[in-house]
């Protein structure tokens, strides 16, 4: 096999054979193939695509490359969501425990946020002593005593994946459906649950703010999870707006244990209900998610969770020194709050990263004082920056120009939820 080869093929238009595909992901992954290289073939997928069997046989390959996770000795139905991420979605903490609550089990392996979109794992680490490396042992004895763990994925699951991804980050191919679709799907199918529901955000502070490429991308992403015996569906959901009143890692987690103990803003809730209801339909469990908010019994699982990864739930959140208020420039109705606006300021403020090796600021972050939709007058705070470097406030401030509208009449309501995907 020649890389310049399949190089070429795909340049010129022609569908990749299971062989071609097997020996470049192996290949590249034990590092015959230089980067150079595939960052060619990378390309060349993002001018010319993939048709859906060629992108399964891609998939596969990229889950053959490591290990496929055995959760045959948890007796509760497996079931996961991912999110493609956003500003203020912190919907994972209180999900996870509100599923394990209703009697299923959710390995819920995370990421770290990157720009604008938060990255769960970060927000965890805002509690004092919460452990994201686990081993497989840990994982499973957590997830067979809790119903829920979240952490990070271990390095033997779909590395080529990994690999694959770093070098999209550097060579201008992040943005092509069948890439994001077999980068996503691997890990997830690697993760060994029984189900899968996808939470494609759409919208100015989403990863795909245009709705056709993003109801592509979920089409893909289910057709891809049945394709590999994983029962799996996909919500749609608005992220015009950020989701909840904060966007910010330890702001995040005061907020998602407020929503586990009935005090939940009502997106944040709707949406985070709305995935619940899918996950627990997928994976035959019937039970109502809401009642465990209700109950308590989601709040017990969420701090049995933290306690098992070695986290204090009772610990003290990070708190910012330095506080500043965004305050209404007119009277009138809050008509848009834009979500990547917010998202930007909030990742100035230092909460968010420019490169995977950055460190991230707990209390950093963005609380919003009001939503589309609210009367405001002149003078009134709208948003608060949290930091603990005043140099960061006016960078953060100049991400916010423009986000803010206000105007006399209300906006028109927009569904949270948008679509239902399902094989």
């Amino acid at each position: 096999m020649d890389v310049v080869d399949v190089i070429r093929a795909k340049r010129d238009g022609r569908r990749l054979t299971g062989q071609q595909i097997k020996w470049f992901i192996d290949s590249y992954t034990d590092g015959s193939v230089a980067d150079y290289q595939a960052s060619a073939l990378l390309m060349a997928i993002v001018w010319r695509g993939m048709d859906p069997d060629e992108l399964a046989t891609w998939t596969a390959v990229m889950i053959e490359s490591g290990e496929r996770m055995d959760l045959s000795s948890i007796a509760a139905s497996t079931v996961d969501k991912h999110s493609t991420g956003g500003v203020g979605d912190k919907v994972s903490l209180p999900l996870a425990p509100m599923i394990a609550a209703c009697g299923a089990a959710d390995p819920m392996l995370s990421g770290r946020g990157l720009g604008h979109t938060g990255g769960t794992l970060d927000k965890l680490e805002a509690i004092n002593g919460y452990r994201v490396d686990l081993s497989p042992q840990e994982m499973l004895r957590i997830l067979n005593d809790v119903g829920a763990v979240i952490c990070a994925a271990g390095p033997g699951l779909a590395p080529a994946d990994k690999k694959l991804y770093a070098l999209r980050d550097v060579t201008g191919t992040v943005e092509s459906i069948p890439l994001i679709a077999s980068s996503i799907m691997s890990k997830k199918i690697a993760e060994g649950t029984d189900a899968l529901v996808l939470d494609v955000k759409v919208g100015s502070g989403a990863f795909l703010p245009d709705l056709a490429m993003a109801r592509e991308l979920a089409e893909t992403m289910v057709s891809l999870g049945e394709a590999h015996g994983v029962r799996t569906s996909a919500l749609l959901t608005n992220m015009d707006t950020p989701l909840g009143l904060s966007a910010g890692n330890g702001l995040e987690v005061t907020e998602a244990v407020a929503a586990l103990g009935g005090d939940g803003p009502d997106d944040l809730m709707e949406v985070t209900l709305a995935l619940a209801r899918e996950m627990l339909k997928l994976a035959g469990v019937d039970a109502d998610p809401a009642a465990t908010i209700a109950d308590g019994s989601a709040l017990a699982k969420w701090r049995a969770m933290v306690s098992a990864q070695d986290g204090d739930p009772d610990a003290a959140i990070p708190q910012a020194s330095e506080r500043t208020q965004v305050v209404a420039a007119r009277s009138g109705v809050l008509a848009k709050l834009d979500a990547r606006a917010v998202g930007i300021a909030a990742w100035r403020l230092g909460a968010g990263r420019a490169r995977k090796e950055d460190p991230v600021s707990a209390s950093a972050g963005v609380v919003c004082l009001k939503k589309p939709g609210d009367q405001v007058e002149e003078g009134e705070p709208v948003l608060e920056l949290h930091t603990d470097e005043p140099a960061r406030i006016a960078p953060a401030l100049g991400a916010l120009e423009g986000g803010i509208v206000i105007e006399d009449d209300p906006p028109d309501p927009q569904p949270l939820i948008i679509e239902r995907i399902r094989a």
